[in-house]
């Protein structure tokens, strides 16, 4: 049984439709992550569940009660917000302490619990610092700590790394991730960041236009988006539009122009079905110019041209020629033009192919994920 449900919920701001019929489950001890561009309602999903939003229809069920009409202060969630909303004028130890003074505790059970939390995230000693002589950091992790030390039923975060540098939200994401497992505890956490969510999630919802375009654990819906929306937005910026279906040499293959692609399909897609072809740059290979040469992209000559690009040379193939080389640190990424249209490429080698090279563009089967259109 889930723990926190939305069901067929809708909110508008100004009568414009955020969400609308909107559905979502969470399990206890998980961490949900919703995932999309700005717009798409990530937020507003996340605010009508903290209370700061009321819904115009649908209910909103956690633990078995109705806490569609529930009033914020008898939430008993922790929030986690963008900009931190420490108060300036309070210790880290003050900030910490603050919602358990609200609920009346007593002073020695107070510094109990914060010493406690202050621990876990890795901030003892820093208790009589005020939140200017802080890193971004650590100010997110004072936020944290508030947040946990009130024991709530739910914690949400609001983009709590997007202040922060690359090299510390790395480190930051880790440290959620451990608190949440070494905790426990049950979570929403709302970004834009792709790496970001499916580094620290349990599940992922894409979400588009008030809608979960996917939900799904973090490895499936990056390996298979279900639709083109999806994939795009998770890094597959290389498309083919197929326009039939033949029999190839060894089984069906998509036709797209004159050429024939060979495609694994996943368990409940059909060849009775409409769809594109999405493949990651990093999933494509160059070879050179003559499949018969036997060369592979670096020039050197191969003893089986077949085993060196690892595909079957009677399919999957299309011409190109480079256009631009770009150099990446680990490899080189390619635009290639085709008569398919452009092409992304990313390949490791020692020379880059200049610009004006003619390559054969491959296409394995089993990185070809079929998309709905």
């Amino acid at each position: 049984m889930a723990l926190l449900s939305l069901e067929k919920v809708s909110v508008a701001y100004d009568n414009h439709l955020i969400l609308e019929n909107f559905d979502l489950e969470l399990a206890q001890g998980q961490l949900l992550s919703l995932l999309g561009p700005s717009g798409c309602g990530k937020t507003t999903t996340l605010r009508l569940i903290a209370g700061f939003l009321d819904a115009q229809g649908g209910k909103f069920m956690f633990d078995g009660r109705d806490y569609t009409r529930l009033p914020v202060s008898k939430r008993n969630f922790g929030f986690v917000f963008q900009n931190y909303a420490l108060f300036p004028h309070l210790s880290v130890y003050d900030n910490v302490a603050f919602g358990l003074r609200l609920r009346k505790l007593k002073e020695a059970e107070v510094k109990q619990k914060v010493m406690r939390m202050l621990e876990i995230v890795n901030l003892n000693g820093f208790e009589k610092r005020f939140p200017q002589e802080l890193s971004g950091g650590q100010r997110q992790r004072v936020a944290i700590a508030r947040a946990l030390v009130i024991e709530p039923d739910l914690l949400l975060f609001d983009e709590p790394l997007s202040n922060l540098d690359a090299n510390l939200r790395v480190t930051m994401r880790v440290e959620i991730r451990r608190l949440q497992q070494e905790l426990g505890m049950t979570a929403v956490y709302v970004s834009h960041d792709q790496e970001e969510c499916f580094s620290i999630s349990d599940t992922v919802a894409i979400m588009n236009a008030g809608r979960i375009e996917q939900l799904g654990a973090p490895s499936d819906i990056y390996q298979y988006p279900k639709s083109e929306y999806v994939a795009r937005f998770i890094g597959f910026n290389n498309f083919l539009e197929f326009s039939g279906v033949r029999q190839g040499t060894h089984g069906p293959e998509w036709t797209s122009g004159d050429y024939g692609f060979a495609v694994h399909l996943q368990p409940g897609q059909s060849t009775s079905e409409s769809y594109k072809g999405a493949i990651r740059p990093d999933d494509l290979y160059l070879s050179s110019e003559s499949l018969g040469t036997g060369m592979n992209a670096e020039g050197t000559q191969v003893p089986d041209a077949s085993a060196a690009i690892h595909v079957d040379l009677t399919s999957n193939h299309v011409p190109g020629t480079v256009r631009v080389s770009t150099y990446l640190g680990r490899s080189y990424q390619y635009e290639v033009e085709t008569p398919l249209g452009p092409f992304t490429v990313n390949q490791e080698m020692d020379r880059p192919l200049a610009p004006g090279k003619q390559v054969q563009v491959h296409f394995p089967a089993d990185k070809i994920v079929m998309v709905s259109q």
